[in-house]
């Protein structure tokens, strides 16, 4: 039996386009919500989900990270980078200039990542923030007004929309991290070459002990394994508690990994494995 993928929707979304260039033949459905989408994962509805992580531009999606921390614990199979390219949707009907589009519709980071384009060349657009560029992309095919949307190609294609300027976000070299999660890594396959390989970690620290961060770097740093990341992310149990995600660029191993858990555990911190897993970077 195929797999079943879930991946952040509707149609023409970044999180689409990643799954379409990662995985054939397999039955994918979109769901509403980040969360929707790991709940299907965590009651078996799908075998397989694909939810954004991280933009180069934007950071962290904090709704990823702390829904997987605080409400449901899904291992970390595979991690796809996709390039984010957002270009200008509007129907195959409008003809005016940009000066002419009255509201702009998309998600918030694709606003955010494009907001020099919007300054200079759409001030007086009313914008309007949507649960997805693929979700804008879907209110503008259906429309009547001058409103146009930012989404990729993929949505353009989708929706039955022209795009009228391509490459309209502010930095070439944005891209966002896409996290696999699944309670069975062998029903992954990704027929790409693999990036590289790396471990995220959960740690949570001991209160009021002062040099605690330092020494939980420290236990990295000495045994020369290279970080990648290191967030803070609260607790939600008060000020001042926070979490870290750490990620380090080496596969789990039996020698360095649980040196490290064992030194980190003897200085009161509780350690988490979020997952080992494979990088592959798409051209899409």
């Amino acid at each position: 039996m195929r797999n079943r993928i879930g991946y952040l929707g509707p149609k023409g979304t970044f999180t689409k386009l990643a799954v379409d260039a990662a995985f054939n033949g397999e039955h994918k459905h979109s769901f509403t919500t980040i969360p929707e989408c790991i709940d299907a994962v965590a009651s078996d509805e799908i075998e397989i989900g694909v939810v954004p992580m991280e933009n180069a531009i934007e950071g962290t999606v904090h709704l990823t990270i702390d829904y997987l921390v605080h409400q449901v614990r899904l291992p970390i199979a595979a991690e796809i980078i996709v390039p984010i390219k957002q270009h200008l949707l509007v129907p195959h009907s409008f003809s005016g200039d940009l000066s002419d589009i009255q509201g702009l519709h998309s998600h918030s980071h694709a606003i955010a990542q494009c907001h020099q384009f919007i300054h200079q060349y759409m001030p007086s657009a009313s914008i309007y923030y949507e649960s997805s560029t693929g979700k804008a992309a879907e209110l503008v095919s259906e429309a009547h007004a001058s409103i146009a949307a930012i989404g990729n190609s993929l949505a353009a294609k989708e929706y039955g929309l022209k795009i009228y300027k391509e490459n309209i976000h502010d930095y070439p070299n944005n891209h966002t991290r896409f996290a696999v999660l699944t309670k069975d890594k062998s029903k992954v396959k990704i027929k790409h070459a693999v990036q590289t390989e790396k471990t995220s970690l959960l740690i949570t620290l001991p209160s009021d002990q002062a040099g605690v961060l330092h020494q939980v770097l420290s236990a990295f740093a000495w045994r020369k394994m290279n970080l990648s990341k290191i967030e803070s992310r609260p607790m939600k149990t008060g000020l001042g508690n926070y979490f870290f995600i750490i990620d380090v660029n080496e596969p789990y191993d039996d020698v360095l990994f649980p040196g490290v858990k064992g030194e980190l555990e003897a200085l009161g911190c509780q350690v988490t494995v979020l997952g080992t897993y494979p990088v592959y970077q798409l051209n899409v």
